[in-house]
């Protein structure tokens, strides 16, 4: 493009920024000045500035209408749609009130802010649309020739950096997965013959689709990436109807792009692959107020939100950037091997290094670390996982980040040996009244070390104790969890305090649950009332240190009423 073609596309602001530029330069050349006020009264200025730098791009797929008109006027998916921030939507069955142009208006006002543009298509009963932070310099739909009430809707957007963005918003039919595959092979055509290679392109809407093995996706992956990882929600599901079941809902950008994703972050949480907004799991709700828990279950909402980011260079920046070479997916690793996490960076000091084992919980390597060493040891977790990440981010700048391109596997066994945790003692009514005194005893009777960082322990209501990154339990060996500081007796070997402050253990009965920090359930013991009840007394398993052995009160196999953190007979493990 032309220095000339690409003045005259750009948008109004961009005229105000650059005078406001001249203007400061010539008053400078006079021997003037520009004072402060003045500058502040120049926000296109300060947001071009801002542009240098990297900018995340958040892209979102929605058919969050609700109720019986197909539209948004009983306000659930305005909710999500203010709780999640998007900066552009592909949005459908677009309708708003009585659908005038001040109704949409409106909409887009409340849902987003005044400062967003928005593309819709006319005539439709259903239409889609597009919905965008930044500029839209150029829009129209293309016909989509399998039905009636609806089109392709596309804009044209000036995002940040050299690049414009192609947002294509559609709705695809419920008929069949053949007739989809027409309407993807349709778009395609209108894809190849209108947006220059030379730009950056999404796709994203309601696609209907009841499996990742249509040849809907086939058909698109000329134009944009399908592969895996998937968003997905709390809970790690990836599907987005109604039900959960299927996975009707897709942002799919091309390669350029899709070189830039990074984690999608809300609040508190972390979502490497994207996130698939469903507010009927998310927790805690606080990191998408005001959206509301029973939103995404509201009547005639089908479809869950989609949402991706993207850390993209601004105008004429030279990115800081870091990338991970390894593991990058798709490796087999073996619990408490000794490996290289190994990387790239450019502009960057020094990197933090971490590892999940689920997609979204994360455990810190290294904190800091020289960048341009490009490696680190790492002995791997003693946790077998099928969705394991490895994260590389710029230590003094966590929007500059990359992970592994692809889940990696870690699994157990192997000279390594294996770890065998499991519940062993349990003291449901402490001696007395002081509750600090409950415990629970885990022992690890593998030949290998494992990693507890991130596992739990919960009664039969609720996550009472999880364990802080490095805490590692050796082979032979037990650690117990009291609920509380002060009920520790002193010397007692390998014991914590309840992170919640307390275990709330029931004398009536309990169960008592251990996951690992992937959210599997390593060992879990039910105790019935004639273990529970009496005062003083654990309930123990018989034989002692026996992972498969039945529960008995303590005094049962051993003259001892408990025995934390050592066999039941009182000596070490």
């Amino acid at each position: 493009m032309s220095l000339k073609q690409d003045l005259f596309r750009r948008p109004a602001a961009f005229w105000r920024t650059w005078s406001f530029t001249l203007v400061c330069a010539a008053l400078n050349a006079c021997g003037g000045s520009v004072d402060a006020e003045a500058e502040e009264k120049a926000p296109e200025l300060v947001a071009r500035e801002d542009s240098l730098a990297n900018v995340r791009l958040r892209l979102m797929a929605a058919n969050l209408s609700s109720g019986n008109g197909q539209d948004y006027d009983p306000g659930h998916g305005i909710r999500i749609f203010q709780g999640t921030d998007a900066d552009i939507v592909m949005i459908q069955e677009f309708n708003y009130r009585t659908d005038s142009a001040a109704d949409i208006r409106a909409f887009v006002d409340t849902a987003f802010g005044t400062g967003f543009s928005y593309y819709r298509e006319s005539g439709a009963q259903i239409p889609n649309g597009i919905i965008s932070r930044y500029p839209i310099i150029a829009s129209g739909e293309w016909d989509d020739t399998q039905v009636s009430n609806r089109d392709f809707a596309w804009a044209r957007i000036d995002i940040p950096g050299p690049k414009d963005l192609w947002a294509i918003s559609v709705h695809l039919l419920t008929t069949s997965s053949s007739v989809r595959n027409t309407e993807a092979s349709n778009l395609v055509k209108f894809i190849n013959a209108n947006v220059p290679a030379s730009d950056y392109l999404v796709i994203g809407g309601d696609f209907n689709t009841g499996s990742r093995s249509e040849s809907t996706f086939s058909t698109f992956s000329s134009v944009v990436s399908t592969a895996s990882p998937y968003p997905a929600d709390k809970n790690g599901n990836t599907n987005t109807n109604a039900g959960r079941n299927s996975p009707y809902d897709h942002v799919l950008v091309d390669n350029d792009l899709r070189a830039y994703q990074t984690s999608v972050v809300m609040g508190s949480s972390t979502f490497a692959n994207g996130l698939v907004v469903d507010t009927r799991v998310y927790s805690p709700l606080s990191d998408i107020s005001p959206a509301l828990s029973g939103d995404s279950g509201a009547s005639g909402m089908q479809h869950m939100g989609v949402i991706k980011d993207f850390l993209i260079p601004g105008d004429g920046a030279t990115a800081s950037t870091v990338t991970v070479l390894s593991p990058n997916g798709g490796e087999s690793w073996t619990a408490g091997s000794a490996r290289t996490i190994t990387w790239t960076a450019s502009g960057v000091s020094n990197v933090k290094v971490e590892y999940s084992l689920n997609g979204s919980t994360w455990t810190t390597i290294t904190s800091s670390t020289g960048a341009s060493s490009g490696s680190v040891a790492w002995t791997v977790p003693s946790t077998a996982s099928t969705n394991a990440w490895v994260r590389v981010s710029d230590a003094s700048n966590a929007t500059v980040t990359d992970l592994s391109n692809a889940a990696f596997t870690i699994t157990t066994g192997g000279t390594g040996g294996t770890g065998n945790v499991f519940i062993n003692e349990v003291l449901i009514n402490e001696p007395g009244s002081d509750v600090n005194g409950e415990f629970v005893e885990l022992v690890n009777s593998g030949t290998a070390a494992v990693d507890l960082s991130g596992w739990t322990v919960s009664d039969g209501t609720a996550v009472r104790h999880t364990f802080a990154s490095g805490t590692t339990l050796a082979a032979g060996k037990a650690v117990v969890v009291f609920g509380g500081a002060s009920g520790i007796p002193a010397g007692t070997p390998g014991a914590v305090a309840a992170s919640t402050g307390s275990l709330v253990l029931g004398n009536s009965g309990d169960t008592v649950t251990v996951k690992n920090s992937a959210g599997t359930v390593v060992s879990t013991a039910t105790f019935a009332s004639s273990l529970a009840g009496t005062d003083g007394v654990s309930a123990n398993r018989s034989p002692d240190a026996s992972s498969t052995a039945s529960f008995v009160l303590h005094t049962g196999v051993s003259s001892l009423s408990s025995s934390p953190g050592k066999r039941a007979n009182g000596t070490a493990f």
